[in-house]
C-alpha cells in the first residue's frame, strides 16, 4: 500500500480512523500539556482580549474540528484514488500532496498548544499559528480545485484559526508577550 509522507494510505481511506485519528492525538496532546492542571491556571491568570471564549468551548471546539478535518482528508483520499484495470488503485499527485499538508499542518497544530502553555512563549506560539494558517490556506487551495467537500469541511477550522491568531496575538499584547507561572491578572 502507498505511503504519504508520514502516513499509509489505509489511514487516510479508511473513514473512521481518519476521523478518530485527529480527535485522539489532539486529545492526548491536550491531557500532556494540562495533566497538572496548568493549562487552566494559567488561562485564568491571563489578560484576554474582547471576545475571549469560555474554558469549556475549547474542548468542544477542537473535537468537533478534528473530527471534520479527519473526515476531509479521507474524502480527498478517496476522491483522489482511481482504481485500474487490474484492481490497483492509483492515488493522484494531488490527494498526496494534501495529505503531506494535513500531516504537516497538523504537526502545527499539536505544538501550539506545549508552545503557549507549556513553554510559555506566547510569540512562538503566534509564529506557529500564522505558520498553521499558511499550510491550511495551501491545502484548501488544493481542495478548492479538486474536491469541494473536503474543502466545505476545512472552512470552519480556517474560521476558528483566525480567530484563534487574533486571541493568541490578543493575549500575548495584553501580557507583555510573557506567560508567567501564577501570574495576577489587572483589570
Amino acid at each position: 500500500m502507498p505511503w504519504s509522507v508520514a502516513l499509509p494510505q489505509a489511514i487516510f481511506a479508511h473513514p473512521l480512523v481518519s476521523v478518530v485519528t485527529p480527535i485522539t492525538t489532539g486529545s492526548l496532546i491536550g491531557y500532556h500539556t494540562n495533566r497538572k492542571g496548568r493549562t487552566k491556571q494559567i488561562y485564568h491568570s491571563l489578560k484576554k482580549p474582547p471576545l475571549y471564549p469560555p474554558t469549556w468551548l475549547f474542548p468542544c471546539a477542537w473535537t468537533a474540528l478534528y473530527g471534520m478535518m479527519g473526515f476531509a482528508i479521507h474524502h480527498a483520499t478517496v476522491s483522489g484514488t482511481i482504481a485500474t484495470m487490474d484492481s490497483s488503485t492509483i492515488v493522484q499527485d494531488w490527494a498526496v500532496k494534501s495529505q503531506t499538508l494535513y500531516i504537516s499542518q497538523l504537526a502545527l497544530n499539536h505544538l501550539w498548544m506545549p508552545l503557549f502553555f507549556m513553554l510559555r512563549k506566547p510569540a512562538w506560539a503566534l509564529a506557529d499559528i500564522l505558520l498553521l494558517g499558511g499550510n491550511v490556506a495551501a491545502l484548501m487551495h488544493i481542495w478548492w480545485k479538486h474536491d469541494r467537500v473536503a474543502f466545505w469541511l476545512m472552512t470552519p477550522y480556517a474560521a476558528w484559526l483566525g480567530f484563534a491568531t487574533y486571541l493568541n496575538a490578543g493575549v500575548g499584547v495584553l501580557n507583555q508577550w510573557t506567560i508567567r507561572e501564577g501570574q495576577k491578572k489587572e483589570e
